[in-house]
């Protein structure tokens, strides 16, 4: 008889919410700008030329996937990813999109 342990449903439950998160091509390009520095949601629309409206709305999916937080500036809010390791998982994601078939392009 298999059971199911508390670690075992939190590693797909991440791997679901993570799968989630990079279902949107916007959300892949915040995870991307935010591997390399923090940034505030103005400049984060500002760079990738969408609305603050729809960053907003992409980072609070991030933030409720739990691959974003916040730190407060005065009364600004700066977003960095919420475990350096998201930063590696990234990239290993890409290296292997690209080895699968380099010339699919969502």
């Amino acid at each position: 008889m298999i059971t199911e342990t508390k670690p075992m449903t939190t590693s797909h439950s991440a791997l679901a919410r993570f799968g989630h998160a990079l279902s949107d091509p916007t959300r892949v390009q915040i995870l991307t700008l935010l591997s390399e520095k923090p940034y505030y949601p103005a400049d984060m629309a500002e760079t990738l030329e969408v609305t603050r409206q729809s960053i907003s709305n992409h980072l609070a999916c991030l933030r409720g996937c739990g691959l974003v937080v916040t730190a407060a500036d005065g009364r600004r809010s700066q977003y960095k990813l919420a475990d350096e390791r998201i930063k590696h998982a990234l990239k290993d994601l890409q290296a292997v999109v690209l080895r699968v078939d380099p010339r699919h392009d969502i």
